[in-house]
C-alpha cells in the first residue's frame, strides 16, 4: 500500500529541552497559536496536563507536514502516545491571494526570512480573505489514547509547537500547505520583471572634471522641480555578474528582496506624500497624548523626548513607560498600563479558573486580587487582566509598576516573563 503523503514536504523539528520555569511562546504569534488552543479546550484540566507534560521534556521530536503536526508524547510512566494536532490547509485560491499580497510588500517577505511574523503581515493577509493563524476550534485532536477532544498528550504537543513557531514562523505556513523553497520560488516567479540589458548594466561612462562641471554651473538651466509623486517603484542594479558570489550568497535571492524594497519604498513615500502627520493619527484614532506615546517608542533624542513629555502631560519617566506598554501592546498595551480598564464578569471568571489551573499545587504564588491586577504578595511582580482575557507581566522599578513584556494567555507564562524567567 502507497504511502499518502510520500511526495508531501515534511519537516521535523528535534525534542526541545525541558521548560521547566518559563512559558512556552515569546512571539505574538505563538501566543496566537496558544490563545486557538486555549480557548477551545473545554477541560482545563487537560491544559494543565499538557504544559506539565511539555515543560517536563516529554514531547518528542516533532513532525510537521501540510496539514498535520505529529509526536510522540510520553506520560509519567513512560506510556508513549503518538498525538497530532490538524489544521486545515489554505486552497490553491488562497495562496494564489497571500502571494499576490506578499508580493506587493519587500518587507513582509524579509521578515520571514529573518524568521519573523510581522502583525501586519497577518493583517494584510486577512485583508486578502486568508487566515494563517489558527482561530477558535481550527486546531483539531488526534490521539490514540482515544480521548474526543483535546488531550493532556495534544494540549502538551501544541505547547511545544508554540516554542517552534517562536523559532520559525515558516512551520505554520507550512502546516497551512506550502514548505519554505516552495514559497520563495513562488514569489520569485512573481517579484518584478527585470527590463534592464546586459549589455546596459555593463556599460560605463567617462567622467568629468570637476572644474569644469562647477565652471560650467552657473550657465545650465536650473534644475527641474521634483515630481510630486514619483510614477513608478526604480529597478535595483542586477548582480548577475561574471564574478562568483561568496559562499551562502544566493544572488536571485537578494536581487528579489532588492526589487520588493524598490516597490515598498515606492509605497511608503507615495503614502507619505499623500496624508500628512495629523491626518494619519486622526485615521487610527489616536489622542494627542496616545500619538506622544506612539511617537515616543520610535526612540527619540533627549530634546524630543522631551517635548513629548510636556505635551502628553507626562514627566519623562512616565513616558518613557508609557512608550514601553506601547512597544509591548500598542493602544491596548497603553490603556492597560494607563487607563481604568473595565473587565466583564465572565471573563473576571475564566481569568480566576485559570489561575488555579496554571500551576501545580504547591508551586502556585501567593497573589492579592485588586480590580484587573494580580500582585505577588512580598514580591515585586504584578499580573495585569485585559478585557480579551490576556494577561500582562509588570515588575516594579524605581517605585512604579513597569510592563515588562506583551501579553499572554497563560498566567504563569506572563508572571515567569515578569520574574525575568523567560
Amino acid at each position: 500500500m502507497s504511502d499518502p503523503y510520500e511526495n508531501t514536504p515534511e519537516r521535523t523539528f528535534a525534542a526541545l529541552p525541558p521548560a521547566h520555569g518559563r512559558g512556552f511562546a515569546q512571539s505574538w504569534w505563538g501566543q496566537a497559536w496558544l490563545k486557538a488552543l486555549e480557548d477551545a479546550t473545554l477541560d482545563s484540566q487537560q491544559l494543565k496536563t499538557g504544559r506539565r507534560l511539555a515543560r517536563a521534556g516529554a514531547v518528542g521530536a516533532v513532525s510537521v507536514r501540510p496539514g498535520r503536526v505529529t509526536a510522540v508524547v510520553k506520560d509519567r510512566d513512560r506510556t508513549a502516545h503518538r498525538a497530532d494536532v490538524l489544521l486545515q490547509e489554505l486552497s490553491e485560491e488562497q495562496w494564489d491571494r497571500f502571494l499576490g499580497m506578499a508580493v506587493e510588500r519587500a518587507g513582509h517577505i524579509a521578515a520571514l526570512l529573518d524568521r519573523e511574523m510581522p502583525p501586519h503581515l497577518v493583517e494584510d493577509a486577512a485583508t486578502a480573505g486568508v487566515e494563517l493563524l489558527p482561530g477558535l476550534g481550527d486546531l483539531e485532536a488526534e490521539c490514540d489514547c482515544d480521548a474526543w477532544d483535546h488531550c493532556g498528550h495534544t494540549a502538551a504537543l501544541c505547547y511545544q509547537v508554540a516554542r517552534l513557531l517562536d523559532q520559525d514562523p515558516f512551520a505554520l505556513l507550512l502546516l497551512r500547505g506550502r514548505g519554505e523553497r516552495e514559497l520563495l520560488d513562488e514569489l520569485q516567479l512573481r517579484s518584478v520583471p527585470r527590463t534592464e540589458t546586459a549589455e546596459v548594466r555593463q556599460e560605463t561612462y567617462e567622467g568629468v572634471d570637476a572644474a569644469e562641471a562647477y565652471a560650467a554651473g552657473e550657465i545650465l538651466p536650473p534644475l527641474p522641480e521634483p515630481p510630486a509623486v514619483p510614477a513608478e517603484p526604480g529597478l535595483p542594479p542586477s548582480l548577475d555578474t561574471e564574478t562568483e558570489p561568496a559562499p551562502g550568497v544566493d544572488p536571485a535571492a537578494l536581487e528579489f528582496l532588492a526589487a520588493q524594497a524598490a516597490c515598498e519604498a515606492h509605497r511608503l513615500l507615495v503614502d507619505a506624500l499623500r496624508t500628512g502627520h495629523e491626518q494619519r493619527a486622526a485615521e487610527v484614532g489616536l489622542t494627542p497624548a496616545q500619538d506622544a506615546v506612539r511617537l515616543a517608542s520610535g526612540g527619540p533624542e533627549v530634546r524630543v523626548a522631551a517635548r513629548l513629555a510636556e505635551g502628553s502631560g507626562r514627566d519623562r519617566e512616565a513616558l518613557a513607560l508609557a512608550a514601553r506598554s506601547w512597544e509591548y501592546g500598542g493602544a491596548a498595551g497603553l490603556d492597560i498600563h494607563e487607563a481604568d480598564v473595565v473587565v466583564e464578569a465572565e471573563t473576571l471568571a475564566r481569568a480566576r479558573a485559570a489561575l488555579e489551573s496554571a500551576w501545580e499545587e504547591g508551586e502556585r504564588p501567593v497573589l492579592r486580587a485588586s480590580r484587573n491586577h494580580w500582585t505577588v504578595v512580598g514580591g515585586q511582580t504584578q499580573l495585569r487582566l485585559g478585557p480579551d482575557g490576556r494577561w500582562w507581566p509588570y515588575r516594579k522599578e524605581r517605585g512604579r509598576w513597569a510592563p515588562v513584556g506583551p501579553a499572554s494567555q497563560d498566567p504563569a507564562t506572563a508572571l515567569a516573563l515578569a520574574d525575568g524567567r523567560e
